[in-house]
């Protein structure tokens, strides 16, 4: 991997990192027992994809 490659992998990583980090924040706030468990499952997916990246390095 070039230089400029592994420049984007790290910077999605902290992306998905945040974008889970948001999700688990909201999800710990609502009330709405659908909205949450859709927030939740967006914080999960998140991961996966946290992880998809994290399994490129």
């Amino acid at each position: 991997m070039t230089n400029k490659e592994l420049l984007y992998i790290e910077d999605a990583l902290g992306h998905e990192q945040y974008f889970q980090a948001k999700c688990n924040e909201t999800a710990s706030k609502l009330l709405d027992p659908q909205l949450k468990t859709c927030v939740q499952q967006m914080a999960q997916k998140h991961q996966q994809i946290f992880r998809s990246f994290y399994g490129l390095l």
